[in-house]
């Protein structure tokens, strides 16, 4: 249903909406997996500096969930984004399975001649981190989660997450459609909507149902505990998808975890970018200290 926005409404959603400034962002490029398929790529940093892969969330493009953090993460590592399979630019495959998201990560480090890398996750990509850290620990440096869980089994229903980002495309999708408004609405401030909205539209209704379906399949709490490795994670203590008390029995599951805690929900890497972006770097700054 679209919102009939005035100059009223127009006020009102901004205050409760704000999207990032898009202006210079890299263009992903076109990176072929062999045996796997296609996907898009930004690779930015000096080469020789630390792998940072970063992994987003369910729904979003990895630029999208990402693009906060990139510039200033970049200034000191070698920052990886990718999209994962059915969202975006990402690889088609007949079926969408988080161990396959697994491979994809493995396969984009060794196309980009990566050896050791750090990875960081953002729901579903927390999922996949995960996953990667336990079943190549020899690639896996270090570890940052972000507004991510171990299980679906309480708590969480399919229909919640559906319905929350159901909600922040509508108003996205309105904020884009706001040109007659007039004056009051700066030009670049429409461009970074539509620029989100783009993004959000790159990946289908029926690709965000299948990726919820198997992520109510995953279950990281048989091994969590087995997981050596410096991590740090950010919780987001107004999260309506993935409880935040049970974000913090992921911090105290694996030994030696640093926290980070902002009250934010869980677009908090886009809409609460001013929470997140220095609560994420302050986490990676944790991670790569104790390696």
């Amino acid at each position: 249903m679209s919102l009939d926005l005035s100059a009223a409404g127009w006020r009102a959603t901004r205050r409760v909406v704000t999207v990032p400034p898009t202006a210079g962002l890299p263009d992903p490029e076109p990176l072929a997996l062999p045996g796997r398929g296609r996907t898009a790529v930004v690779d930015v940093g000096p080469r020789d500096a630390p792998a940072v892969i970063l992994l987003h969330s369910v729904a979003c493009t990895g630029m999208l969930t990402w693009y906060p953090v990139v510039a200033k993460l970049a200034e000191r590592h070698r920052v990886v984004v990718f999209d994962q399979r059915w969202h975006g630019q990402g690889i088609r495959s007949h079926d969408f399975r988080l161990d396959d998201c697994t491979g994809d990560v493995i396969a984009v480090a060794d196309a980009l001649g990566i050896g050791e890398f750090f990875v960081a996750g953002y729901s579903m990509g927390g999922m996949v981190s995960q996953h990667v850290a336990h079943q190549y620990p020899e690639r896996v440096r270090g570890m940052v989660l972000c507004s991510t869980g171990a299980n679906f089994r309480r708590g969480i229903r399919q229909r919640v997450a559906l319905d929350l980002f159901g909600r922040t495309m509508h108003v996205l999708r309105d904020r884009a459609r706001i040109g007659s408004v007039g004056p009051a609405t700066p030009h670049a401030r429409l461009e970074d909507h539509r620029w989100a909205l783009a993004e959000f539209r790159s990946t289908s209704p029926w690709a965000i149902a299948s990726a919820l379906e198997e992520i109510g399949r995953f279950d990281s709490t048989g091994w969590l505990h087995e997981l050596r490795l410096p991590t740090s994670m950010v919780i987001t203590s107004r999260d309506q998808f993935i409880a935040p008390s049970h974000q913090r029995w992921i911090a105290d599951r694996i030994a030696g975890t640093a926290s980070y805690e902002i009250p934010a929900g869980h677009a908090a890497c886009v809409l609460s970018a001013d929470l997140f972006v220095p609560a994420f770097l302050a986490a990676c700054g944790s991670v790569m200290g104790r390696v």
